[in-house]
């Protein structure tokens, strides 16, 4: 019998939601859907030292995941001339302490499709926010869940290759979210979820603020279910409430 993954992973100490596949990464931990061939979500713990810039050259070695069976994975050639980015899920800036660390980031597992104008303007804003929060002197550890979002009452569009031995499509999500456990050296702790649509966005982050319950029901799933006591998913947190984010 396998051993639980939830006991031998430390980013899944505080739970995570379901899933069809557990790829349990050297340091980190990704929840397959073999549905949407991408993750349902990712799980880490930044990395102590990550900071805005990288302390190892960044790895840029895009591959498939070999690990997922192949007529439930995309390749390289799914996202080639889509007008989508290979958008990292778990950032490659916030596990860079180690070259093998950092090249984990670049397995296709841990893509999505993402627009352009979103993956490299408020994707990257939040990600480099979360670096922030990671270093205030006051935060033992940040664990950081991303998910992929897809709205029901909305049509999806696909990316794929007719080329590919499969014929994979991969749908291209709504939304994202990406929900923010931070453990303050008292022992407390502090929760922002974000939610926020796979395009062009010009407003400030404390704006995709959500219910971290509403997203739950998105995404399909509890995502820190281990904390019991105060229920803190039903609480929204403020922007006044964040972190400096200048």
């Amino acid at each position: 019998m396998m051993n639980d993954p939830f006991q031998m992973q430390r980013e899944m100490r505080y739970g995570a939601p379901v899933c069809d596949e557990i790829l349990a990464g050297r340091y980190f931990t990704i929840g397959y859907s073999w549905y949407f061939r991408q993750a349902k979500w990712v799980l880490e713990i930044v990395n102590p030292e990550a900071r805005f810039e990288w302390d190892v050259e960044r790895a840029d070695n895009f591959r498939a995941d070999i690990r997922v069976p192949e007529r439930f994975r995309g390749g390289l050639t799914a996202y080639k001339n889509s007008g989508f980015d290979r958008g990292h899920l778990v950032a490659s800036a916030n596990q860079d302490e180690l070259h093998i660390q950092n090249s984990e980031t670049f397995l296709l597992s841990n893509m999505s499709p993402q627009h352009p104008d979103f993956n490299r303007k408020i994707w990257r804003k939040l990600e480099k926010a979360v670096r922030k929060l990671n270093g205030r002197s006051n935060v033992l550890e940040t664990y950081v869940l991303t998910a992929p979002v897809f709205y029901f009452d909305r049509e999806v569009e696909t990316i794929g290759s007719e080329h590919e031995e499969y014929g994979i499509d991969i749908p291209v999500p709504h939304a994202f979210v990406k929900s923010i456990l931070a453990e303050e050296s008292s022992g407390k702790l502090k929760l922002w979820t974000f939610e926020m649509e796979n395009r062009e966005l010009n407003g400030d982050l404390g704006e995709y603020l959500v219910n971290t319950y509403d997203a739950e029901q998105k995404v399909g799933g509890r995502f820190w279910d281990r904390i019991s006591g105060k229920d803190m998913h039903k609480q929204k947190s403020e922007p006044g409430e964040m972190w400096d984010l200048r």
